[in-house]
């Protein structure tokens, strides 16, 4: 079973609602990488986003915009998050990562060796903001023999009849954005977030998580109550920008999501 079902498949028998984390590859500095996601499942992630850096992250806001340009500066590419998720991977068989990111750097390092050399990695899903379903389908049978799940977007603007086709070919979850706009910007919306959790809800089986504006343990509360899973990302990152070694990146790191995670128990209880 990939791991990203057998994680969802946990939380349910355990009735948790999952914490999904993401962080940019190569940021604050490409040998902490591999730290990094370690510290975030010991303090409660159960499944990571690892972005690969690209150079124009369209829907992204200054936060991770600057993450992804620090990253590249340093020479991180396609390669460094292939070897940072095979480190982790030393020491982590268990905690599904999905790869998240752009098509131009796939298509330039040749999307079929990309997802062979993902799956080989250890990556469990992939997620490409910029790769429609229309598109995606292509790449379909590649990805399944290779037990990689495409992980698509939904996003306020998405029409219902758009949302009942991803719907119907998504696998691993499915990522609701809760609000117009780029991420760590904006206010959450928290009613239209919850209508449109429980219409996706209603037409689908598999899991959803709910990200963008979701900065803090109440936010996470919120919307943890109705979501099978949340995404933090900016306001993760902001915590990790400035630290220059492990001790500090952990330390960063447990401070902010030992609350996250608490609430999260606590909107399950």
């Amino acid at each position: 079973m990939n791991r990203i079902d057998a994680r969802f498949a946990a939380l349910r028998e355990q009735q948790r609602t999952g914490l999904i984390t993401f962080l940019t590859a190569g940021d604050p500095d490409p040998a902490l990488t591999p730290v990094a996601m370690a510290a975030l499942v010991e303090h409660g992630a159960d499944l990571i986003e690892l972005g690969m850096p690209f150079s124009d992250p369209m829907a992204d806001g200054p936060v991770i915009q600057q993450a992804n340009e620090r990253a590249l500066a340093k020479g991180v590419g396609l390669k460094h998050v292939l070897g940072a998720l095979r480190q982790f991977r030393a020491g982590d068989t268990a905690t599904p990562v999905v790869l998240m990111g752009y098509l131009n750097p796939i298509e330039r390092y040749g999307t079929n060796q990309f997802i062979a050399d993902a799956a080989a990695a250890g990556a469990d899903g992939l997620l490409l903001v910029d790769c429609p379903i229309e598109e995606s389908a292509g790449y379909r049978p590649l990805l399944d023999a290779h037990d990689l799940k495409q992980i698509h977007l939904i996003a306020p603007t998405t029409p219902a009849q758009r949302r009942l086709r991803i719907a119907a070919q998504a696998s691993g979850f499915i990522y609701y954005v809760s609000f117009k706009g780029i991420t760590g910007a904006g206010h959450l919306e928290q009613d239209s977030a919850l209508k449109a959790i429980a219409e996706i809800k209603s037409e689908t089986s598999v899991p959803l998580a709910v990200g963008f504006g979701i900065k803090d343990a109440t936010s996470a509360k919120a919307l943890g109550e109705h979501a099978d899973a949340i995404v933090i990302g900016s306001a993760l990152i902001e915590r990790m920008a400035p630290c220059g070694d492990s001790a500090a990146l952990t330390a960063a790191i447990g401070g902010f999501l030992g609350p996250i995670r608490q609430a999260l128990s606590r909107a399950t209880d």
